[in-house]
């Protein structure tokens, strides 16, 4: 998930135990990836949080 949103242009904003926060200008809160194995359910939800689709999230997968 880190890279993903990372190549979506997200920056890192800080980091809280195990869950990093990444920001990106007109984002309403932080998308967190928490841990390596993310659950399907907190994909889907940072994905809309994020506004970025699930088409445009696997072809930033394919190309990574």
């Amino acid at each position: 998930m880190e890279r993903v949103f990372l190549s979506f242009g997200f920056q890192f904003a800080r980091q809280v135990g195990s869950h990093r926060a990444y920001t990106r200008a007109g984002i309403s809160r932080p998308v967190v990836p928490t841990r390596h194995d993310v659950p399907v359910s907190i994909i889907l939800s940072n994905l809309k949080t994020a506004g970025i689709s699930m088409e445009k999230y696997l072809e930033i997968l394919d190309s990574l």
